[in-house]
């Protein structure tokens, strides 16, 4: 039984081009509790591999996340299948506000402690405890009231090229982070205030709202779907934009234009640009944000340093990184000081 992938990426991106068939790239979320994780990843990527599922998936005790693409023509099949699994019935999908055929190129299903990494002893309150979910309407509402705070539950990177109008957006490189300095900020306003949170698709704000309620804040809300589902709401019923910006999003494509304003800058030359791209140079990776005139200067580069390093033969490259990991510092790394104009 085939339980892990047998192509590499760039076999799988010419295999999509060849198919010539559109795909869907969503993502959904579900907080339940799963006995064994191992067996039920081992029943999705069974089932989801036949259906051509690319994406990256992760499995724990406290639930699922899942950012994946289908091919179309397989959507309902797989709605069938995830309608099969009880907690999973009916269970909200986001579809990308802008579609690509190779957002991903790998079925990725991986067990892990959390399906967000948040530093929490879960065991202390109950993740299924949560705030009151609004719409996009009446997010707009909130978004205006004076006795609200509204928070963008994401990470700097993120908020940076794109966030609410009105919104707090904590300068953090994690959502543990965020937890504790909304917490320390608010701490005088737990009954009297009304505490409003956003994210990507919801799946942070649904752990962060039970957070705060088993820590004492009375008025708890979050918007359900998040910006992407925000976003198809607006657009449908020609509701009010308030959203500035670019959506970050964890797949190729980086972003989601979501306005036509650019409220970010080229972390290079400073020019205004919203475009996040990551360092040639695969032994710094660094994500940071490009226009294309610096691509074009620094050869896809942050700095001189990797310039010089992408200019030598491929061997030479891989003996420079041997031994060296990166991972963790993919979505981090753009406080670099190589950056001019960082934010």
């Amino acid at each position: 039984m085939q339980l892990y992938n047998t192509l590499s990426a760039k076999e799988r991106e010419k295999l999509i081009e060849q198919a010539g068939k559109n795909r869907l790239t969503i993502s959904f979320y579900k907080y339940a509790h799963i006995g064994n994780t191992r067996i039920f990843r081992n029943h999705l990527f069974f089932h989801w591999n036949v259906l051509d599922v690319l994406g990256r998936i992760y499995v724990a005790r406290e639930g699922i996340n899942a950012q994946l693409s289908i091919p179309v023509e397989n959507f309902e099949a797989f709605k069938d299948h995830l309608n099969s699994i009880s907690f999973l019935e009916d269970v909200r999908l986001n579809v990308a506000i802008e579609q690509d055929n190779k957002s991903f190129l790998k079925l990725k299903i991986k067990v892990r402690k959390k399906i967000v990494a948040d530093g929490l002893d879960d065991d202390t309150f109950d993740v299924t405890n949560k705030g009151v979910h609004v719409n996009a309407e009446q997010f707009n509402l909130l978004l205006e009231d004076p006795d609200s705070v509204v928070i963008d539950m994401r990470n700097h990177y993120e908020s940076e090229i794109g966030h609410f109008k009105n919104a707090v957006t904590p300068d953090v490189d994690t959502f543990r982070d965020s937890l504790d300095i909304i917490e320390r900020q608010l701490a005088e306003h737990k009954e009297d205030k009304k505490l409003v949170m956003y994210c990507t698709g919801g799946i942070r704000c649904e752990k962060a709202s039970a957070y705060y309620k088993h820590k004492g804040f009375k008025n708890v809300y979050q918007l359900e779907g998040g910006i992407i589902e925000y976003t198809r709401q607006v657009r449908k019923s020609g509701l009010e934009n308030k959203f500035r910006g670019k959506n970050f999003v964890f797949d190729h494509r980086r972003g989601e234009r979501i306005s036509e304003e650019v409220i970010s800058r080229c972390h290079q030359c400073g020019k205004p640009c919203d475009t996040h791209v990551n360092c040639a140079n695969e032994a710094c990776h660094l994500l940071f944000i490009q226009c294309d005139e610096c691509a074009k200067k620094m050869n896809n580069c942050c700095s001189k340093g990797c310039m010089e390093v992408v200019a030598l033969p491929f061997e030479e490259q891989k003996k420079l990184r041997k031994g060296k990991s990166v991972s963790n510092k993919i979505f981090k790394k753009g406080r670099s000081t190589v950056l001019k104009f960082k934010k």
